[in-house]
């Protein structure tokens, strides 16, 4: 499209763009996109200079709008401002409603290096327009922009120009524009140079075209619920810069369709009704008496708990049956085995205290403690470690106990050898007794 047709777009759209000098007053038409950029450049010669040295050239600024007298804006107004360094935008679609009453909207901007601050007053006019509404309005799904990049006239002007070129109206106007964020969108990831997406609504004065209404044949239909790409023919014409998400388009004739009207309640003035002074209760109040209170809140829970400690207590310390009652229970021959392996036990552990076996290389010092000198090693380097037995016994036994062995009924007694057994040079005696008993 050349310099002279995008011209003559332009000046079919009826889109305000407006930059903010000072306080002035805007006129924008009901139902019909409304757009204000604040721009940071303006308002940095509102501020005063800063003693301290920086650039003040590229200083984060940003911008609170609110409808004065309110914290907030009016509920038609978006406000968006990307990062601190770029310009904010006020857009929105004015209503019918407030046709005939300035709405004044302060603008405070704030120098996040000075701390400094400048407020503007912006008085909006809304007026209203003939044919309000258009009554073939057209609502486009655009994947591949922001919200704030389809705000630019130039890229506004792009794509009702196209849109234009599909439709042939005699009349086309912007409507509103809306982020899918705000239509419950999610957050794109930061990959790639994903988009947010945005809605794009038009209005014209004659019907579809037929290539808008290709979307809404059943082959397109069928495509769309299987989440393919519909056939477009005119899709051509948008793709080069548009990438339109055509199973998301929406076509109202709003003569047809009668929208049912919410139901609104009277609003009032915002104030409550006079209803007097406040007469505070009396000081004369009934007492109360919080006993019962008490009982069910303390003294119940604390007799509930007392008589649970009672009960464990006497479980516990009460019923203990005792060792000689547990000896009295258990059968004559597990005492014995227990004893036996008692007595077993005990004499290992005196055994293994005599052991005077040396303490392995790794555990002796390097140096003598006392003198410093270089200890040297018990056994030469080349003692063979790999024989040496857990413990030493002597293999050769002079004394020799004989002890009789008990044989069963009817045969003599024949005598047994027990070895007389030394560890370490110490020798172990047996009673014969003990060996009998065992």
């Amino acid at each position: 499209m050349d310099s002279l047709g995008l011209l003559v777009w332009l000046t079919a759209v009826v889109t305000i763009l407006s930059r903010s000098h000072g306080d002035r007053n805007v006129y924008p038409s009901a139902g019909v996109l409304f757009v204000h950029v604040l721009e940071r450049e303006y308002f940095k010669g509102e501020f005063p200079p800063y003693p301290k040295p920086g650039d003040s050239s590229n200083d984060p600024i940003t911008f609170n709008t609110n409808l004065m007298g309110y914290p907030d804006r009016p509920g038609w107004l978006r406000y968006i401002q990307r990062t601190l360094h770029s310009d904010g935008v006020l857009y929105g679609s004015p209503p019918s409603e407030h046709v005939g009453r300035p709405t004044v909207i302060e603008i405070t901007a704030y120098n996040r290096r000075t701390f400094e601050t400048a407020r503007h007053n912006l008085v909006i006019n809304i007026m209203s327009t003939e044919d309000f509404p258009l009554q073939y309005q057209a609502e486009f799904f655009i994947k591949n922009m922001n919200v704030e990049e389809m705000l630019a006239s130039e890229v506004l002007g792009d794509f009702l120009g196209a849109v234009k070129n599909v439709w042939q109206p005699e009349r086309l106007n912007a409507i509103n524009i809306t982020s899918a964020l705000d239509r419950g969108g999610r957050v794109p990831l930061p990959i790639n140079d994903l988009k947010e997406g945005v809605y794009v609504m038009v209005g014209a004065d004659v019907q579809f075209s037929s290539c808008l209404r290709e979307v809404e044949t059943p082959q397109n239909q069928l495509r769309c619920s299987q989440e393919m790409e519909p056939v477009i023919t005119c899709d051509k014409k948008f793709r080069a810069q548009f990438n339109i998400d055509w199973c998301k388009i929406s076509l109202v004739d709003i003569k047809r369709v009668s929208p049912m009207a919410p139901e609104r309640y009277p609003m009032g003035p915002g104030v409550l009704p006079d209803i007097g002074e406040y007469n505070p209760p009396s000081e004369s109040l009934k007492s109360r008496d919080y006993f019962a209170d008490f009982l069910i809140t303390l003294a119940v829970p604390s007799a509930v708990a007392l008589v649970l400690f009672i009960i464990l207590g006497y479980s516990m310390c009460c019923r203990r049956e005792g060792v000689e009652k547990r000896n009295m229970q258990t059968p004559d021959i597990q005492l014995v085995h227990h004893s036996s392996i008692q007595k077993s036990t005990k004499e290992l552990r005196s055994m293994s205290k005599n052991r005077e076996i040396s303490w392995p290389l790794s555990t002796l010092p390097v140096f003598h403690p006392v003198s410093g000198e270089v200890v040297p090693p018990i056994h030469p380097d080349s003692y063979e470690t790999t024989s040496m037995p857990l413990m030493q016994t002597q293999t050769n036994l002079q004394n020799q106990i004989q002890i009789p062995q008990q044989q069963p009924p009817g045969d003599n007694y024949c005598m047994s050898t027990f070895r007389r057994l030394e560890v370490n040079g110490i020798p172990e005696e047996r009673k014969v007794a003990e060996a009998l008993n065992l």
